[in-house]
């Protein structure tokens, strides 16, 4: 479900009566939304949550995904793609994604949420890494990529080895979201962070989140830097520095139009 309010977005996660898990027709649904918002710059804000009492409770392990096409491995194997793709989907986006942890975010649930790039809890937030609750690794649909650049490798090698679940308090002391509000409140707290963002120009957004994207895995900080000084030069050429230096002199907001 998607509620689109000028330029950002609420997407709402909508089985409430399965905690919002996986099944064939909410993947493709997720699929379709971030692979078209990668052509939609109007849209310059996101946020992610789910219906009823729960953020996402990962696999529906009643209606599973698999179709046994082409054999039981091939057909796994092709699900397991389609789920990851989205967690690919939305860390390549220019948009940026705020997370609304509530409930239970378990299995892909929790590499959802790891996939956000701020995360706010409500008080009855779970999360945990459930993978290896089934018998499979606890590395999965990108946890093991993004959780230790998160949190660190001894605490990301805790949660993915025990499939231990981690709370909202402890979440927070590891800097995994950004804050613990009222689940009632929640809606509103990334509302507020969307408006901040939203208050700066659009490629100065999207690129920095290309940049952090990028220099996470940056070989040096020479190599760091110089993606940064490229990125400063072009936005420095851009309609937008121009308003928002004329703002500035003129006691103004700045008006922004993308270009």
């Amino acid at each position: 479900m998607v509620d689109t309010r000028e330029n950002l977005e609420v997407v709402t996660l909508n089985r409430p009566h399965a905690l919002n898990a996986f099944n064939p027709a909410m993947v493709d649904e997720i699929l379709d939304y971030f692979t078209e918002l990668h052509e939609r710059p109007e849209i310059r804000v996101v946020l992610l949550r789910g219906a009823g009492r729960a953020f996402c409770a990962g696999l529906d392990l009643k209606e599973g995904m698999a179709d046994e096409k082409g054999g039981r491995v091939r057909s796994q194997w092709r699900n397991q793609r389609r789920i990851v793709r989205i967690i690919e989907l939305m860390r390549s986006c220019p948009q940026p994604i705020v997370g609304l942890g509530h409930g239970a975010a378990c299995g892909g649930g929790f590499s959802l949420l790891l996939a956000c790039d701020i995360r706010y809890a409500a008080p009855n937030l779970r999360m945990n890494a459930a993978y290896i609750k089934v018998g499979l690794s606890g590395c999965d649909i990108g946890a093991s990529y993004l959780l230790p650049r998160l949190v660190g490798l001894s605490l990301a090698a805790e949660l993915l080895l025990t499939g231990r679940f981690i709370d909202a308090e402890r979440a927070k002391a590891i800097n995994l979201v950004s804050d613990i509000v009222p689940e009632e409140q929640l809606l509103n707290a990334g509302l507020t962070m969307a408006e901040e963002m939203l208050a700066n120009s659009p490629m100065g957004l999207a690129l920095t989140k290309d940049a952090l994207n990028l220099n996470i895995d940056a070989p040096s900080l020479a190599a760091a830097i110089a993606l940064e000084d490229r990125q400063q030069i072009m936005l420095c050429g851009t309609d937008d520095h121009n308003e928002a230096v004329a703002a500035f002199r003129e006691h103004r907001p700045p008006r922004y139009r993308g270009r």
